[in-house]
């Protein structure tokens, strides 16, 4: 699974942490990747869904000082499931900062350690940008490592969008999306969120996309 965004990082320009995605003009941002490929992570498609490999969305912001990624997977979900957090699966975090842009100059790769609870679970992150080493540690606390922060857990899922509003346009040809409805509120995403140093990715334009992949294939 993929999903790939264009992200202009202008020197000159401050944007919160919880800012706006500043995208290059005449860039298409494609970020919602919910049930995509279905045939393999739609309930309606495949009567066993790989739910861990269903990328929901990434984002990226930034300030003066540091770019802030956030994957999220596996939503929108029911607050008292699990999060998805499978050993078996390996996400990676794609970043090119020079032509061409299908290349990547940074790949932040992580999976998940066994543990009964998430509290006792892991995550292990290669590829951290200034970084000596892997970062590991428990999920659901925030981690640093020379300079960078991740955190990994479940989250309350930030995707909105009216999915009821999408289902009545399509069937009547009436635009019919409220910004009253919320299809993803109150339901959870499992999510990692790293925070980087913005020194050291280089650059002023990065792409960024997000894969993940299964050891040993498909459920």
């Amino acid at each position: 699974m993929h999903r790939k965004i264009k992200l202009a990082l202008a020197a000159a320009t401050t944007i919160g942490a919880l800012g706006a995605l500043v995208l290059v003009p005449g860039q298409l941002a494609l970020s919602a990747d919910h049930l995509d490929p279905p045939a393999r992570t739609d309930p309606a498609v495949d009567p066993t869904p790989d739910f861990d490999t269903d990328i929901a969305d990434l984002y990226a912001f930034y300030d003066d000082t540091n770019l802030y990624l956030i994957e999220t997977w596996g939503g929108p979900a029911a607050t008292n499931l699990a999060g998805f957090f499978d050993p078996k699966m390996v996400h990676t975090i794609n970043i090119s900062t020079a032509a061409p842009a299908t290349t990547p100059e940074i790949s932040i790769s992580f999976r998940f350690g066994v543990g009964a609870t998430p509290r006792e679970q892991g995550i292990q992150l290669t590829g951290l940008p200034g970084v000596n080493g892997p970062l590991v540690g428990p999920l659901e606390q925030i981690l640093s490592k020379d300079g960078v922060r991740v955190f990994s857990g479940l989250r309350d899922d930030p995707f909105f969008f009216d999915a009821q509003g999408l289902k009545d346009s399509r069937a009547t040809g009436v635009l019919s999306i409220k910004n009253t409805r919320d299809r993803f509120a109150g339901l959870n995403a499992s999510a990692t969120v790293i925070e980087i140093p913005r020194s050291r990715l280089g650059g002023t334009k990065l792409d960024l996309w997000v894969t993940t992949a299964r050891l040993g294939g498909q459920l």
